[in-house]
């Protein structure tokens, strides 16, 4: 008897471990992937090599191509690679990515503005555009009110995820400067044009603090980055991780070899408990592999 019940639950937890895996829903995010030298047309050719249908969301951190916007048809072909009409693709622009204008194709093509909330298996998510400046202040007012919202509001996610490419949270407690690891260092961004001191550490993060009180997990991500990958957890638990690609840039095959690696960040979702974690690859052993 006792032999049975044991097969019995045996059975049961590997029927539910099964069930698990199969809910298991991969997402994978992806910083300042452009090609150096070689085109301001060209993603880095280990990017065009990955194979991304396991993926059910592709997160982008910025700087896609060097000159992301310049011509229609980079955008198509950026489109061709990751889909960029899917409802879980995101993409934060980077200073490469708007510095030609043109967002108006992007916005045309998703269907979206260049900063938007969105909702998917439970997850929120906020995609921030710091390229907007005091020069148009109505946008730049605009993303602010819709952020200050979400924070307000949300309440049945199991996490809020926040995608930017600049490094904004500088002098946010706990956490070392941007200008350590990332290659911008926005510490004087105002996210609104009334008040200079609504920076990401004294107007942003306190309202993120409040979210996760409300038991919902946060987590930043910062995409203008290269040859080195973050995950801070800072004293009130809000996560901030961040990742890059950029060992194109080196010509000569010996300093090439011997650069950083380039991380990517792949997260595994479980949508039915609201499971969510996170592991950086190695994108040159994910292509060895």
């Amino acid at each position: 008897m006792k032999r049975q019940i044991f097969f019995i639950m045996f059975f049961m937890a590997s029927v539910c471990n099964t069930k698990a895996q199969s809910d298991t829903t991969k997402y994978l995010f992806m910083g300042h992937i452009y090609y150096y030298f070689v085109s301001h047309a060209r993603v880095d050719e280990r990017v065009e090599k990955l194979d991304l249908k396991p993926y059910d969301g592709i997160w982008l951190g910025g700087d896609v191509c060097s000159e992301a916007l310049l011509d229609y048809s980079t955008l198509e072909y950026i489109d061709g690679l990751f889909n960029l009409k899917h409802p879980n693709t995101h993409w934060a622009l980077g200073n490469h990515d708007a510095r030609n204008g043109n967002w108006k194709w992007l916005e045309e093509l998703t269907e979206k503005k260049t900063y938007y909330t969105s909702n998917y298996k439970g997850i929120s998510y906020m995609v921030l555009n710091p390229n907007i400046t005091p020069y148009d202040c109505e946008s730049l007012n605009d993303q602010y009110r819709i952020l200050v919202d979400l924070c307000d509001t949300i309440q049945n996610s199991s996490h809020l995820i926040l995608l930017m490419h600049h490094g904004l949270w500088k002098d946010v407690p706990g956490l070392p400067s941007p200008v350590t690891y990332a290659q911008s260092n926005l510490a004087y961004y105002s996210f609104t044009c009334d008040n200079s001191d609504a920076t990401f550490a004294k107007d942003i993060y306190p309202r993120l603090v409040e979210v996760h009180k409300r038991g919902i997990e946060v987590i930043c991500i910062l995409g203008d980055m290269g040859g080195v990958k973050i995950d801070f957890l800072t004293e009130d638990q809000i996560h901030f991780l961040g990742c890059g690609i950029t060992r194109s840039k080196y010509k000569d095959p010996d300093e090439r070899a011997n650069a950083p690696k380039d991380w990517i960040l792949e997260f595994k979702h479980v949508p039915e408990s609201g499971w969510l974690d996170w592991q950086f690859l190695d994108i040159d052993s994910v292509l060895a592999n």
